[in-house]
Formats: structure tokens, sequence, C-alpha cells
């Protein structure tokens, strides 16, 4: 088999004849019109374009991401809620809705007479029980030293009774040595008269002595009896003075039973001073209850949602009014749970206020305890099974700078745009 046959190589274009040989037009403008991609002013143009995007988009999201808001946010505070404390006839009414009043301002006034009578009767029962309690107080005193005195008096008469009877018995010792004596000198001066008798019928003796002996004897039998008497009355005395010393005895067990009986006279005078107290109470409430019939305002602030009007009754606890101050509000801003990431106490809040579009700094005050879902009327369950995870809202509570809110603009319930500068 024959190898194939190769044919010579062509030979090359003539470079001349190509240098020469006129291009088209088309491709002569082609390539004699300059490129804009390769211009490089283009390309710095382009360059700088997107270094500046870059830039904006890094300041755009580094402000974005430098504070968080939302749209559920209101002004919050303080609303007083004025009502009766006593219950009576409205005679006057000194204030109207949405007037500005000053605290201790007189807003309604109850027909006070019917007080009045009561502070006077009650003033008119302290006053009696105060006098009363003073009697018994002096008594106090006076019965405790009337006690003490007699005390002493009846430990006296014990002892000069006592002292009684010793001095009676001695004087019936004596009395009987008296009467012993009396008896023997009778019986000498009888047996005497025997003799002298004798004596005298034998004439050994005159008349005139027998006549003495009878006479003496007549005398000693009268000292006897003499001394039974006095015997028989001294010994009387000896009872009487027994008897006062049982008498003295039974006085000082009287006596002594004194500190009871000052006791009973203090609890007396402590019952009335306790009386007089209780009146001075009543008297009290009476002048509470006078002072009830004027109600005053408890804070300075804007009258607000009045339903009392004069003639009508009123009821201890019955709402008549409400008291909004306007220096002492707030902003309460629900955030979802997932903007609070950052947030904190004391951070710079700016507030925007859609009632008079007005701008106000502030600062987060707290954070809420909890959701408020948590504190809504029907919280959610989810123990019970048909649990759907939700973004929750936590309340946040905003206070304004001091001065910010000098026009006392601000109402509860406006809506606020917060924004919470979580990096500066």
């Amino acid at each position: 088999m024959e190898p194939p046959t190769q044919s010579p190589p062509a030979a090359p274009p003539d470079q001349s004849e190509s240098r020469t040989k006129p291009l088209p037009s088309t491709e002569r403008d082609f390539h004699t019109r300059p490129s804009r991609t390769a211009s490089p002013g283009f390309r710095v143009a382009v360059v700088v374009a997107l270094i500046v995007l870059l830039v904006a988009g890094f300041f755009v999201y580094r402000y974005v991401s430098s504070y968080e808001s939302t749209d559920d946010a209101e002004v919050d505070g303080h609303i007083n809620s004025i009502s009766a404390r006593i219950s009576g006839h409205v005679v006057k009414l000194n204030v109207e809705d949405n007037q500005n009043v000053q605290a201790n301002t007189v807003l309604v006034e109850i027909d006070p007479a019917d007080y009045q009578v009561a502070y006077d009767r009650a003033k008119a029962d302290f006053d009696e029980a105060q006098a009363a309690a003073a009697g018994a107080g002096v008594n106090v005193p006076i019965a405790s030293v009337n006690t003490s005195s007699q005390v002493s008096a009846t430990e006296a008469d014990v002892v000069g009774a006592r002292a009684g009877i010793s001095a009676a018995r001695q004087q019936v010792e004596a009395a009987e040595a008296q009467r012993d004596q009396a008896e023997a000198n009778s019986v000498k001066a009888q047996n005497d008269l025997v003799r002298y008798k004798q004596l005298v019928d034998k004439q050994e003796i005159s008349q005139q002595q027998y006549d003495q002996a009878v006479a003496a004897a007549k005398a000693n039998a009268a000292a006897v009896e003499a001394a039974h008497a006095n015997a028989d009355a001294v010994q009387s005395q000896v009872t009487q003075a027994q008897a006062k010393l049982m008498q003295a005895e039974a006085n000082r067990r009287n006596a002594q039973t004194a500190p009871q009986q000052v006791q009973v006279i203090r609890s007396k005078a402590a019952s009335a001073l306790a009386q007089a107290q209780q009146k001075e109470a009543d008297l009290d409430q009476a002048q509470l209850n006078l002072q009830y019939t004027k109600i005053v305002a408890p804070v300075s602030g804007i009258v607000s949602d009045r339903t009392v009007e004069v003639g009508q009754n009123v009821a201890p606890g019955q709402e008549l009014l409400k008291i909004v101050p306007l220096n002492d509000v707030w902003i309460t801003a629900n955030f979802k749970e997932t903007q609070l990431r950052q947030m904190k106490v004391g951070q710079p809040v700016t507030l925007e206020v859609d009632a008079n579009g007005r701008k106000y700094n502030g600062k987060i005050d707290s954070i809420a305890g909890a959701s408020g879902a948590r504190f809504s009327l029907l919280p959610p369950e989810n123990a019970t099974g048909n649990y759907v995870k939700v973004v929750q809202r936590i309340p946040v509570k905003i206070v304004l700078d001091p001065g910010e809110n000098k026009d006392q603009s601000l109402r509860p319930g406006m809506s606020v745009a917060p924004k919470v500068w979580i990096k500066r």
C-alpha cells in the first residue's frame, strides 16, 4: 500500500500586500475609534460610585441598627379619681370640665349642717366626760391619803386598846388586893367586937371603947362592900377594854381593805378617763366629717370626666370627677421582645408626638416584669396544647428629660413614636 502523497505547503501571504490593501470602511472606523471600556476616567468613576454606595450603605445600616422604634406607644400618666368620703347633699360646685386646678383647691361642697350639729353634740359629750374624768382623778389621791391615815389610826387604836386592857387588869389586881385587905380588916374588927362585947359585959372596959369597936366593925364591913364594888367596877373596865380592843381590831381589818378600795377608785378614774378619750375620738371623727364636706384637689392638674352636679346626693366612695396631673407624665412603649436584646435602663430616647409633631428627649426608666398579654383580662395559657409562638410585646417605661414638658401639652393616651438609641 502506498503511502499518501503530501502536498507542498502553501506559501505564506505576502505581508506587503496585506499592509497596502485598504480595509473596508466599517472595519476602518472600528479600529480607528477609541474604546470606552478601556477609558481610565470611566473606570475611576465606577470605582468612586461603588465606594460612595458602600459608604452610604454602611452609614444607612449603622443608622438603622443604632435604634429600636415602635408605633405601639402612648403617653401615660396618673389619673386621680376624686370621690366623696361622706354622704350628703351637694350645695356648690366650683370647677368645670377641663379646668386647670391647683392642689388643695375646693372642688365640691356638701351641705355641712348635719355634720355641724354632730360636731357640737360630740364636743358637749367630750366636755362632760372630761369633767367626770377630772373629778374621778382627784378622788384617787384623796382616797390614798385617807386610807393611809385610817390604817395608822386603827393600828394606834389597837395598841391603845391593848394598853387599856393591861391597865384595867392592873386596876383589877389592885382592887382585889384592897378588897382582901378590907375583908381582913373587917374580920379583925368583928373579932375585936366580940372580945369587946365580953369585956363590956364584965365591965372591964368602958362603954365608949365598945362603941368604938362597933363603929370600927361597921366601917370595915362597909369598906369590904366598897372594895367588892370597886373590884366589880374595875372588872367591868377590863371587859370594856377588851371590847374596845375587838372594835379596834375590826377597824384595823376594815382599814386593811382600803388599798383595794383605792384600787376600785383608781379603776373608776381610769374608766372615766377612757370614756373621755372615747368622746374625744368621737369629737375628732365629727370634726373630720365636717371637714370632709369640702372636697379638695389632692394634686394639681386638669379636671376631667366630671359627673357630679349641684343638688345631687352623694354616697361615700362615689366617684365625682377625675384630675389628671400633666406635670407627671411618661411614655409607655410596647416593644417586641426581639427588640429588647440591647435595650438597657438609662439609654436615651427620641420621642415624636403625633398630636403636635414635636420631638422630645427622654430615657428608659424601667422595663416591665411581664409581657402585656400577662396583664390582660384573659392571659394566654400555653400549657393547654394549642400553643402558637407569637412575638410578645413588653411594656417599657420612658421618662422625659427635665424641662421637656414645660407647656404641659402632653396628655395621657396621645400616640408617640419613640426611638431608643441602643448605639451611639
